[in-house]
């Protein structure tokens, strides 16, 4: 493997394999390829401004329990405009993804781009 990626591949909850690219831990392979490729992006300035993780609060914490929030796999700039990323399989796409998906869409007016 190659472009600073690990060797070392860890499973998590949904048997993807996570992987180390540049330093960060992605959750997929799926989701370190996507970051690779949008850091080709941002090196030609098709994109600006690449972040990992990125949180995004939904629900305050309260009396009732934590805060909730939305964690972005990446967020850019492209032609001016946020982009909010997640890389995002069928099994990944829970009753909580789909909730704090429409949260952010009528908190923040943001359409989650799944790749």
């Amino acid at each position: 493997m190659d472009g600073g990626v690990s060797q070392k591949l860890l499973m998590n909850k949904y048997r993807a394999k996570k992987r180390t690219v540049d330093g960060q831990v992605f959750h997929s392979i799926h989701e370190a390829n996507r970051y690779q490729e949008l850091k080709l992006m941002e090196k030609t300035q098709a994109i600006q401004d690449l972040k990992t993780q990125v949180s995004f609060p939904l629900i305050r914490k309260s009396k009732y329990g934590r805060e909730i929030k939305y964690i972005a796999d990446f967020t850019y700039y492209e032609n001016g405009n946020l982009v909010v990323e997640d890389a995002k399989s069928p099994v990944t796409k829970t009753p909580a993804y789909r909730l704090k998906k429409r949260l952010m869409q009528e908190l923040y007016s943001i359409t989650i781009k799944e790749t």
